[in-house]
This record gives C-alpha cells, structure tokens and sequence, in this order.
C-alpha cells in the first residue's frame, strides 16, 4: 500500500513543498501559543480558569 501511495506521489510535480509547509504552521502554532502563554497576565489565567467553577454556580440558583 505505502508504495502505491509513494509512486503516486512521486508523479505529482512540486509535491515536496507540502511537508514544509506543514511543518512551518505546526512550529509557528505552537511558538505562538507558547509566547502567548509565557505572556498571559496572571489574572486573566484565573478568572479564565474560574469559568467552569461559576457557570455552576448560575445554574444552582
């Protein structure tokens, strides 16, 4: 299977710029959300991580 798969591959031109074009969107990604994560204030992390603890509490009363 892998190598009718291969074959095909091989047969369409300009193929080889899809495996680093997806490599670069993973790798920005996740520096990204890396940078943003370093960067977040303090207390937006909290009330943020609070979400699911107060929207409980709304639904009690």
């Amino acid at each position: 299977m892998l190598k009718f798969v291969k074959n095909h591959m091989d047969s369409i031109a300009g193929i080889e710029i899809f495996p680093i074009i997806s490599l670069l969107i993973f790798f920005i990604f996740f520096v990204v959300l890396f940078w943003w994560v370093i960067t977040a204030k303090k207390d937006y992390i909290k009330e943020v991580s609070n979400i699911p603890l107060d929207n409980q509490k709304e639904n009690l009363l």
